[in-house]
């Protein structure tokens, strides 16, 4: 750890000392989400010192008439440091602002065509992420997340920010020691197909289709329902499953695989 993170740390250590959130505050935040639930006592707290840092370094900036008040700022904060509870805060590097608009919004989007003509279309969101740039979140999806559906707009977005780390939005973010790049590859791709078949042949899917858009949004859908519904992906994909317990460090299901 170099000099500026150490004072980084050391500055966030006192204003903590200065923060008092009581219990019931955090229940009234998380209390109804289902990972909150099954995290033992250690894992709450760290995860409650990990959202205050976050709120610490991330501005959070509410668009009328969002009303950005402290438990909703809490239950903000904790789903986004769900993912780097072990990978530290570091991996949102670059990240300096949350917006809060208070539905669905309108965002412009460029593709290309097989032909390589560029289109431009006004699309409606429910986040966005922009590489070094803010992430863009609906009020609206964030009250329907948390739900143990499988669906938490601020892990998805926060997930794009991961995979930003490395060589922009391409499902490969930057791995931990001791997870290897080529399983990977290989497992995602493995994974990728298989999901491809299955809806192709109008089978059950272990997670929402939406991840077949590109490899970017299969990472971040995964990442998902590793957190929120993670037995239909233990179930159809152990290995890849596995391996999203090596990167992340934490197993969902932890009470079944003892």
């Amino acid at each position: 750890m170099g000099l500026l993170s150490r004072w980084r740390r050391w500055r966030e250590g006192r204003q903590l000392a200065g923060l008092q959130v009581d219990a019931a505050l955090w229940q009234q935040a998380l209390g109804d989400w289902p990972l909150w639930q099954q995290l033992a006592p250690a894992q709450r707290q760290q995860l409650q010192q990990l959202a205050l840092r976050f709120l610490l370094r991330i501005r959070l900036i509410a668009i009328q008439p969002v009303d950005l008040d402290d438990r909703l700022r809490l239950r903000i904060a904790g789903m986004a440091v769900a993912p780097v509870l072990q990978l530290g805060l570091d991996a949102y590097a670059g990240l300096r602002t949350l917006i809060i608009y208070p539905d669905a919004f309108i965002s412009p989007q460029q593709w290309q065509d097989d032909a390589g003509v560029v289109h431009e279309e006004l699309s409606e969101r429910s986040g966005e992420a922009w590489e070094r740039g803010p992430v863009v979140l609906s009020l609206a999806d964030i009250l329907a997340s948390g739900q143990g559906n499988g669906y938490n707009v601020v892990i998805h977005e926060l997930a794009h920010v991961l995979d930003m780390r490395q060589q922009g939005a391409n499902g490969a973010p930057l791995l931990p020691v001791g997870v290897s790049p080529q399983r990977w590859s290989q497992l995602m791709q493995q994974a990728w197909e298989d999901l491809c078949r299955r809806e192709a042949s109008g089978l059950p899917l272990p997670i929402d289709a939406y991840a077949l858009a590109d490899p970017a949004e299969f990472f971040a859908v995964l990442c998902e329902h590793f957190f929120e519904a993670p037995q239909p992906l233990r179930e159809c994909w152990p290995d890849l499953y596995a391996l999203l317990v090596d990167y992340f460090g934490y197993r969902p299901l932890a009470v079944d695989e003892v």
